[in-house]
């Protein structure tokens, strides 16, 4: 069983950036792919990043990439998600998921685990 707990969501101006964490217990984070999903009110769950287990391939949603940056630190078991330059489109509820399975690492689907959940919330 993986538990995921999301940290660091909060209020912020447009242009401004946050970091997201995601604290993996029960497995490493290098054995498994870790994706970022989003949704806003009234909307679905949406892609927003994912990095498979070996860290060398990563995945961007179109409104994420060149904002965005999903890393991990293998030391502290976590996954990060950088946001630059946000905007009130980005604010949303940010979930952390993780999965041991093959795949298509930007599909919903594929993941088994999921996190609470962090709110993003961007200002105009």
């Amino acid at each position: 069983q993986v538990q995921l707990v999301e940290s660091g969501g909060g209020l912020v101006q447009a242009g401004g950036s946050l970091r997201l964490s995601c604290a993996a217990s029960g497995r490493t984070v290098s054995s498994l792919n870790m994706g970022w999903f989003r949704q806003a009110p009234g909307k679905e769950r949406e892609f927003v990043a994912a990095m498979d287990w070996g860290g060398f391939s990563t995945a961007y949603s179109d409104s994420a990439k060149g904002r965005f940056t999903i890393s991990r630190s293998n030391a502290k078991n976590t996954v990060y998600l950088q946001m630059n330059s946000l905007k009130p489109a980005d604010t949303a509820v940010y979930y952390c998921a993780a999965t041991g399975k093959m795949g298509n690492i930007d599909l919903a689907t594929l993941y088994d685990y999921w996190g609470q959940g962090t709110q993003v919330t961007v200002s105009s």
